[in-house]
């Protein structure tokens, strides 16, 4: 088992994977919570009952996609990487799809699948690779601290430090609010124990916190262990149905959200990709060793996914918090994948994973993962003007591909001003094309 996951070469350890293993569940088991109701339209009222997807269901689909897909990433491209349906893939499904376009959820479970299986085909041919590798550095380098600044603010919108604000979008929240204060509380922690050289200080602030947590009144203790399983048949295999009768996936709408499926999710597995495996230290110069693989563990997870019932399962980016933790191999991502499975039995357990504990653990990666940024030839403009749009776009527009579609595009035109042509990939130019389409039509 070291051997194939190269354990010594990559200075880890059986328990350090197993921490960072259980860090990245930590930080992403509220997809467990959050896209059942996402799915399901929970918080939409009025919407007719008859045509919402089965809330335990889709719980289930989410486990298993999650642990299927974590598995597959850690067995056949040994990256510390987890996966489980994305979060804006999901409202893209439910909100854009099911709710404003009226296609039904079993059609657009359908249209999951088919982009998942145009995923393993480019996958298995080699384009995938062969577009992240012609990426140049200065962009993957942007792209990771991009990826840091977003998740950063997800972590200190869940923690309720920044707001809504009506006169500047956003805003400080209160911080008297205890939920608040406990996530502040974290973030010290984590800050302290990282500071002082603990590896695991993250981990052991998610711990912390939840025990202070539960001292305070904040976060529930858990009346019950273990739970029923939901029956899953109200999804399971409903993405084949529509093949019955092919023509309403001929419709325009339903073509133009398995496009951006395509888009959103082949972009944001590429980001995500580059930048955990930048941190944990696995990238090779430009190249992704093995990206390949990982491209199609990825795939394949998809098609699992919606087999099962859920919306696009994808590359996590709270994967990062798990390398944070001390993850540097795939076995972290089956131990991930391995407690996916498990919270099927101990679902009640999981309501302890708040917010609050989770988004510290966002917050410190977002530091670490913005250093990338000294990488960047900052005194270079035509470098500099990509690179910093790729950055602030990503969370100024609440989204990784949208923030990679524009420092692209930018990247284009100011390498052929600069009369720097020549040492552009071709494949950029072809992607130009592609986001440039992309914005004028798709959005």
């Amino acid at each position: 088992m070291k051997k194939y996951f190269e354990f010594d070469k990559l200075g880890t350890s059986y328990s350090r994977e197993i921490i960072g293993g259980f860090t990245t569940f930590l930080a992403m088991a509220y997809i467990l919570v959050v896209n059942p109701n996402v799915l399901t339209l929970a918080d939409i009222a009025d919407f007719p009952d008859a045509l919402r997807m089965d809330k335990g269901a889709v719980f289930v689909a989410t486990a298993l996609a999650a642990g299927v897909g974590s598995i597959l990433m850690g067995l056949i491209a040994r990256f510390p990487v987890a996966l489980a349906p994305g979060m804006g893939l999901n409202a893209l499904f439910a909100y854009t799809a099911v709710l404003t376009l009226g296609i039904p959820w079993q059609t657009a479970l359908t249209g999951v699948l088919i982009s998942g299986v145009i995923f393993v085909l480019l996958s298995l041919s080699g384009i995938r690779e062969k577009i992240i590798n012609a990426i140049p550095i200065e962009l993957k380098n942007a792209v990771g601290a991009g990826i840091g600044l977003f998740i950063a603010f997800i972590g200190l919108q869940s923690a309720g430090i920044v707001v809504a604000n009506p006169a500047t979008l956003v805003g400080i929240g209160d911080l008297t609010n205890g939920n608040t204060l406990l996530a502040i509380f974290g973030v010290v922690i984590a800050v302290v124990l990282l500071t002082r050289g603990f590896k695991a200080g993250i981990f052991i602030g998610m711990i912390i916190s939840t025990i202070v947590g539960m001292f305070c009144g904040l976060i529930q203790v858990p009346g019950q262990v273990v739970g029923a399983v939901p029956s899953i048949k109200p999804t399971f295999g409903v993405a084949f149905e529509a093949f019955k009768d092919p023509s309403q996936l001929l419709n325009g709408d339903v073509l133009i959200v398995i496009l951006t499926f395509l888009f959103v999710a082949f972009f944001d597995t590429a980001g995500t990709l580059v930048a955990v495996t930048k941190q944990a230290g696995i990238m090779k110069g430009n190249t992704l060793p093995r990206a390949g693989r990982g491209l199609l563990a990825d795939s394949l997870a998809i098609v699992a996914g919606a087999i099962f019932g859920t919306s696009t399962t994808t590359s996590f980016v709270e994967s990062t918090a798990g390398v944070a933790a001390g993850a540097r191999t795939g076995f972290a991502a089956i131990v991930t994948g391995i407690l996916m499975l498990l919270s099927l039995f101990f679902f009640p357990l999981l309501s302890v994973i708040t917010s609050a504990v989770t988004a510290p653990a966002l917050i410190i990666v977002g530091v670490l993962m913005a250093t990338s940024l000294k990488d960047i030839e900052w005194d270079k403009f035509e470098v500099a003007v990509p690179a910093f749009f790729t950055v602030a776009m990503m969370a100024l527009t609440y989204s990784i591909a949208t923030g990679i579609a524009i420092g692209f595009l930018f990247y284009t035109v100011t390498m052929v001003v600069a009369g720097k042509a020549k040492k552009v990939h071709p494949l950029m130019y072809v992607l130009s094309l592609i986001f440039l389409a992309y914005f004028i039509f798709l959005k």
